[in-house]
């Protein structure tokens, strides 16, 4: 997701260190502790503009939601939801999604949700995608014992790429959706991209994935 840049933003970043973590590696394995409880921690990685992070932070006070995304100029997109909102179960971080191992301690998180991530179809950028092996085990370094990751695409071929990423890895398929909004599934929250897609008729695919118990 890419949008112009807001002259703003860094200012606006700045001015809500409740919402926007400046140096989340500080956070590193006392994450609960900055939210004030001992709920499980969720992760969304590439979370652009926050509409699916916010819903589910709405939905769910019991869990504590950590919003990741790497662009300026979608975080303060995501911020604004969360000032409206003014959700103590959400922050977000404006850092490099590939880094997951400088801000959380293993077994830290509960879930990891990748979703619409940029299929990066050229062979030679395969390194960039959120599903490359190396990213699997930044998710399975923070990650609790047989923690899932759930991810969403309208891409078949970024899906089918993921199914064969997370096979090869070990990683256990526990489920897998091939026209998500044509099942019986319930509760889904979608992501502005999501809504977009589906509104075109385009199918959405769902897979959510384990790393088996070592």
């Amino acid at each position: 997701m890419r949008l112009r840049n807001k002259p703003g933003a860094p200012a606006k970043i700045a001015n809500y260190p409740q919402y926007v973590v400046d140096t989340p590696e500080k956070w590193q394995g006392r994450w609960q502790e900055r939210f004030g409880n001992a709920n499980p921690i969720h992760i969304e990685v590439g979370t652009g503009k926050g509409r699916f992070v916010t819903e589910m932070a709405k939905l769910h006070p019991e869990i504590n939601y950590i919003g990741i995304e790497l662009q300026m100029s979608v975080v303060v997109v995501a911020l604004d939801k969360l000032i409206a909102e003014d959700l103590p179960n959400l922050q977000l971080l404006h850092v490099n999604g590939g880094a997951l191992t400088q801000y959380f301690a293993k077994g830290e998180v509960s879930q990891v949700y990748l979703n619409f991530s940029d299929p990066w179809p050229k062979t030679k950028h395969e390194k960039r995608r959120l599903m490359y092996h190396d990213f699997l085990a930044g998710y399975e370094e923070i990650l609790i014992p047989q923690g899932e990751t759930h991810f969403k695409t309208d891409n078949q071929g970024l899906f089918e790429y993921s199914l064969h990423s997370f096979s090869k890895y070990g990683m256990l398929i526990e489920k897998v959706w091939l026209n998500l909004h044509e099942s019986d599934f319930e509760g889904n929250v979608m992501t502005e991209y999501e809504e977009k897609f589906s509104n075109r008729g385009q199918r959405i695919y769902r897979v959510v994935a384990s790393f088996p118990k070592k």
